[in-house]
């Protein structure tokens, strides 16, 4: 990246920048402090295994249904590259495969801005040994090559600007994503996967629908209604226009793509089922239930089916996965099924410095080791890759 350091801008980049020294640091910048409280606790990522959930039986159901529309020829190497698993056929470093899987918020909350992506994972597949490691990476880091947080790198991905200009970088605005991300990881990125998180609901409609255990009944008065984040409700000083009634009786019921969306989503019913704890649980349940659905022959075999998920698939997911690598993928994330080992960056390895212009007026992180300084947080990744 050394071609863009110190002439970088960021997704605001009209604002005035803050006088910085050698190491872009302000020089009046105050001396931040350890973040008392991670920023990283697993309820601020409430996508994430909806994400992993697209990916994981995305590969399962895709290189199938893929290989069935681009030739018998391609569905025959996929097929064996499932079943063989050759690992001279997919591009690793030290035996491990390590895919950057990114959420943005596309279509599902108009008022964000689509090409951010909110949620930043890498998926790490041992090729050796049973293991998959799943690290979530903040999506406010500061990246001073881009003068940006990590979260916008995709967005960069094919932008010109006056600082820098990535029009026809190679791997396009994954590929920038990937580089910038490998920076912080330490490691090399092979593949990457930007998921809509539109595809929920249209996944679910897609399978003509789940069925769902309820395990409790609740309502949930401030359900926002989608589009009216920013009504003024003609002066209601309530609001009460934003927010509409939701409710679900325990048992077990049919859900399609809009309900599903309202039963993971719902955060204020009264009670135990408005805590993040509930929620969570919540989504599992709808995880499971769509990983039922799925893997059911009637449905895998329906061409109908079929059709559908390939639309889904087409439409919201983006990668650089060939077909053959997809198939050697999902059979390890078969194998590594009960080997999963999910991480969170250690808060005592970041810091959340002062509001200046240097980071654009923006609330941050950087590495506790300085601005840019990723050596601590690389040697992190390597111990938990190993």
């Amino acid at each position: 990246m050394s071609d863009m350091s110190d002439n970088s801008t960021t997704h605001s980049r009209g604002r005035e920048r803050g006088a910085i020294n050698s190491e872009g640091i302000s020089i009046t910048q105050k001396t931040p402090e350890v973040l008392e409280n991670t920023p990283l606790k697993k309820n601020k990522h409430a996508w994430l295994k909806w994400v992993i959930l697209v990916v994981v039986l995305g590969l399962l159901f895709s290189f199938c249904i893929w290989a069935r529309a681009v030739g018998l020829s391609t569905y025959i190497k996929s097929a064996y590259n499932f079943l063989a698993v050759p690992e001279g056929q997919i591009a690793s470093t030290n035996g491990r495969v390590n895919i950057l899987v990114m959420g943005k918020a596309g279509g599902a909350r108009p008022e964000d801005s689509p090409d951010l992506t909110d949620t930043m994972i890498l998926v790490s597949v041992s090729l050796t040994k049973p293991d998959l490691v799943i690290v979530s990476i903040p999506r406010d880091l500061w990246i001073p090559d881009i003068r940006a947080k990590i979260n916008s790198a995709y967005y960069w991905g094919d932008q010109t600007t006056p600082y820098f200009n990535n029009s026809g970088y190679p791997g396009g605005k994954i590929g920038f994503a990937k580089t910038i991300t490998a920076e912080v990881v330490g490691e090399p990125i092979q593949y990457g996967v930007v998921i809509d998180f539109s595809a929920f609901k249209d996944i679910v409609d897609a399978l003509g629908g789940i069925q769902v255990n309820v395990q409790n009944s609740f309502t949930d008065n401030l359900y926002p209604v989608a589009g009216k984040e920013n009504d003024t409700c003609g002066g209601d000083p309530t609001l009460a226009c934003r927010y509409q009634t939701v409710s679900f009786n325990a048992g077990s019921q049919t859900m399609n793509g809009d309900t599903a969306l309202e039963f993971v989503r719902s955060r204020h019913a009264a009670g135990i089922e408005g805590t993040d704890i509930a929620r969570e649980a919540r989504q599992q349940l709808v995880i499971d239930a769509i990983k039922t659905k799925i893997m059911q022959p009637k449905v895998f075999l329906s061409p109908k089916i079929d059709l559908a998920m390939l639309g889904v698939i087409k439409k919201y997911v983006e990668t650089d996965l060939n077909l053959p690598t997809a198939g050697i993928l999902a059979r390890k994330a078969l194998e590594d099924d009960k080997d999963i080992k999910q991480y969170l960056i250690p808060q005592e390895l970041l810091i959340n410095p002062p509001v200046n212009a240097v980071y654009d007026q923006q609330s941050v992180f950087i590495p506790k080791a300085g601005n840019g300084k990723w050596q601590d947080i690389n040697q992190w990744f390597l111990s938990v890759l190993q």
